[in-house]
């Protein structure tokens, strides 16, 4: 019996076993990298009314560039498994920051790309190293939930308006998804919870309407708006 069939055999498994160990220890260093910016964007929820705190994608696209090098041609979906959580978490970094910035939620494809320098599976038809479309509504529900947790935030601090904002957005985003016919069963199920999300957020604008909080907060920036404009005036008088 030619025993050379095992011997390649073991030769094949080893090689398999060495791709895996190379693609998990490149996967830990994106986690990592995620969590740093992480922990940046999240200075918001200590001070919502401050400036956006700055992500630098820098770090996670260089590693998500390492780990596209180690994927065989036409083998995507045989590991992406193993990274697929870290690219959701890699999305939603982007969709945050946006939606920080913008104040709006926008479609974040292109600015995906862009920054990550990945393409996104738009049509299902990539072989290529890609983030796939459930990445992206992964990372969009991640986003309701970010949302909420601001929202409340907001509140302790004094801003009676972005809560009401935010309500409006997350509203728009769960219809959204209630148009889709999900298959995933765990994007499917993380739909189903956000409903949860969805809620906290409508009690937080009930107990602001209810208190009438929001018109206190238009009345103190008014008022506010008068009290400077006296001094202004002053300084114009005297300047003349």
């Amino acid at each position: 019996m030619d025993l050379n069939f095992f011997s390649n055999l073991q030769s094949s498994l080893e090689q398999e076993t060495n791709r895996k160990d190379e693609i998990r220890t490149t996967v830990k260093e994106l986690d990592r990298a995620c969590r740093k910016q992480n922990a940046t964007i999240n200075q918001i929820h200590a001070d919502p009314t401050g400036l956006v705190p700055k992500v630098d994608f820098e770090e996670i696209k260089q590693t998500l560039q390492s780990l596209a090098t180690l994927i065989p041609s036409n083998e995507f979906y045989k590991y992406n498994d193993l990274w697929s959580r870290s690219t959701q978490q890699a999305v939603f970094l982007i969709i945050f920051e946006s939606y920080l910035q913008k104040g709006e939620i926008i479609n974040i494809i292109p600015v995906v790309e862009e920054t990550l320098g990945v393409k996104v599976d738009i049509h299902n038809n990539l072989n290529e190293f890609h983030i796939q479309l459930e990445d992206i509504l992964h990372a969009y529900i991640s986003l309701i939930s970010e949302l909420s947790r601001l929202s409340v935030n907001s509140v302790t601090v004094g801003d009676y308006e972005r809560p009401l904002v935010i309500s409006k957005h997350v509203k728009d985003l769960s219809a959204g998804f209630q148009i889709l016919n999900l298959k995933n069963d765990m994007l499917r199920k993380r739909f189903d919870g956000i409903k949860y999300d969805v809620k906290k957020i409508e009690e937080v604008v009930y107990d602001i309407t209810l208190r009438g909080l929001h018109q206190t907060s238009k009345k103190r920036t008014l008022d506010e708006g008068e009290e400077t404009k006296p001094i202004d005036d002053f300084k114009m008088k005297k300047t003349e």
